[in-house]
């Protein structure tokens, strides 16, 4: 399992994702797993991961909450919750991507 956050350095969700992230792991009896925290400072470095925006969460190099589709610009991402839009994605919606990929 290939956990990893992708984030830009002015990113104010980043800390609170990787928070989520490890919460939703721990809760789909992953405590295990390491999460990769990737700072992307270069566009260039955007195009070479499945970047969406930050932060983009990916298992296995796939987006745990799949969106519009990657880009390259070192920008903050939006997220649809149940509570509307976000700069990040819950917790349970992690554990429902985790679970849905058979993990």
């Amino acid at each position: 399992m290939k956990v990893e956050l992708l984030h830009i350095n002015d990113c104010p969700n980043w800390e609170e994702a990787a928070a989520r992230l490890r919460d939703a792991l721990n809760a789909t009896g992953h405590s295990d797993a390491d999460i990769v925290l990737r700072l992307l400072r270069t566009s260039e470095e955007a195009a070479g991961v499945q970047f969406a925006g930050s932060p983009t969460l990916t298992l296995d190099d796939e987006d745990l909450v799949p969106s519009e589709g990657k880009t390259t610009d070192l920008a903050c991402r939006i997220y649809l919750t149940p509570n509307g839009l976000a700069g990040l994605p819950t917790t349970d919606q992690l554990v429902e991507a985790i679970t849905a990929r058979g993990y």
